[in-house]
């Protein structure tokens, strides 16, 4: 996946403009991209360089995850060189659906330096679109949506309406306590596996601990990371893939360590830590009207504006749709796949209009009912259970799963007729 940028092609320049200008309103964009590069930040290098263009510069970027160093060659010749730094991410995407106007208009030549610079400042400080009780609403229906993925049960639902709301509460709490965002992952698998063992884990006929917990943990599962860092490095951009992946990988082992840790303070054997999945009990229209929730919870939890709910709902009916149909014809590998084929070919083509959402947000719903994250978490706990070949098998279905995603959405925004210097 990627972050989001204009599909059009730039037009004249806006202006002449000189280096140091020029250079803090892309050191700004710059910060801007890499913030909501959680899904990969593969594109950003051309997003710049257009921006650039727009206004008589050239500009090249060197890339990492986290941070990048823009240099900036104006027309007459002087150059500037900015270090910027962004912490990826995908929970503030209100920013990226502003973004993409701006930069469509900024590529026509329709808006001068000044105004550029005095617009993106305001997407930069504007407040989140929602308060802090509908994004916690929010978590709850995301976490609500997905449960039935991992168990077609009421009593999974159930089970992650009270998970679902520890989870949300820690959430919203972190973004007014700055200490607990930086343990957020570990303090909310540790809360989440001490109420599930201790309240709702008391038989096997309920299904496996973790499979109750990770709907209410799905909200911090690193799925999104380990496919944008699989394709980065298929595009080649081996140092900003390796170091995504291996963030990926600690971020997982946080939510495994805390989860250990919570069957540690219950005193419990890890021997629970099975991996049985209960009878389904739901019927079919509430697995229907499930992905309804599914959406709009991360409508709310991400900050994307409301307007874009039915596109969104679309592509997710769409993937579970190919997903399903292809899994019953060639198995769950292939299912996949063609699924993030689909999703990638569609968000492309549907995105490539300046006033539709950026193909980030497109694809991010849908990207999730793939469910890539919840397999890592799965094979860490059922081995540390003592479960071996059920966790290998879960850690190895992970980077099959993983591979297929990554590639299936390079080939599907490649289908689509995506650039490979910008969506």
């Amino acid at each position: 996946m990627q972050p989001p940028a204009s599909p059009v092609p730039p037009g004249p320049p806006a202006s002449a403009a000189s280096a140091a200008d020029l250079a803090a309103l892309l050191a700004r964009l710059t910060a801007l991209l890499l913030k909501s590069s959680g899904e990969g930040a593969h594109l950003i290098g051309g997003t710049v360089a257009r921006t650039a263009r727009a206004y008589g510069a050239e500009a090249t970027v060197l890339l990492v995850p986290e941070a990048a160093v823009v240099t900036v060659t104006a027309a007459d010749g002087t150059s500037r060189t900015v270090t910027v730094r962004g912490f990826p991410e995908v929970f503030r995407l209100d920013r990226d659906a502003a973004l993409k106007p701006l930069l469509t208009e900024v590529g026509r030549g329709e808006v001068d330096l000044p105004e550029a610079d005095r617009r993106l400042r305001a997407i930069e400080g504007a407040p989140p679109p929602y308060p802090w009780w509908l994004k916690l609403i929010g978590i709850v229906l995301f976490a609500l949506g997905f449960a039935p993925l991992m168990q077609a049960t009421w009593y999974e639902v159930g089970t992650t309406a009270v998970l679902g709301t520890l989870t949300a509460a820690l959430a919203v709490a972190a973004d007014r306590f700055r200490g607990l965002a930086l343990v957020l992952p570990l303090t909310v698998s540790v809360a989440v596996s001490v109420v599930t063992i201790e309240l709702f884990a008391g038989t096997p006929a309920h299904g496996g601990p973790v499979l109750l917990m990770l709907p209410a943990l799905f909200y911090f599962v690193p799925g999104d990371y380990l496919s944008a860092a699989s394709a980065e490095l298929a595009a080649g951009l081996i140092t900003t893939g390796a170091i995504r992946l291996v963030y990926a990988a600690f971020l997982l082992i946080q939510l495994y360590v805390g989860v250990l840790l919570g069957v540690l303070i219950t005193g419990t054997s890890t021997r629970t830590l099975f991996d049985v999945t209960a009878e389904s009990d739901l019927p079919r229209w509430a697995l229907f009207l499930g992905w309804i929730v599914f959406t709009l919870g991360t409508v709310l939890a991400f900050a994307i504006p409301l307007r874009m709910f039915w596109p969104l709902l679309l592509l997710v009916y769409l993937t579970v749709a190919v997903q399903s149909l292809v899994t019953k014809a060639i198995g769950e590998t292939g299912g996949t796949f063609f699924a993030a084929v689909a999703l990638g070919a569609a968000a492309t083509v549907i995105g490539r209009r300046p006033d539709r959402p950026p193909a980030l947000i497109l694809m991010l719903p849908g990207f999730f009912t793939l469910t890539v994250g919840s397999l890592g978490m799965r094979g860490l706990t059922t081995l540390a259970g003592g479960h071996v070949v059920a966790g290998f098998t879960d850690l190895l279905k992970l980077v099959t799963i993983v591979t297929a995603i990554a590639v299936g959405l390079v080939t599907g925004a490649a289908l689509g007729g995506r650039r490979d210097e910008g969506v």
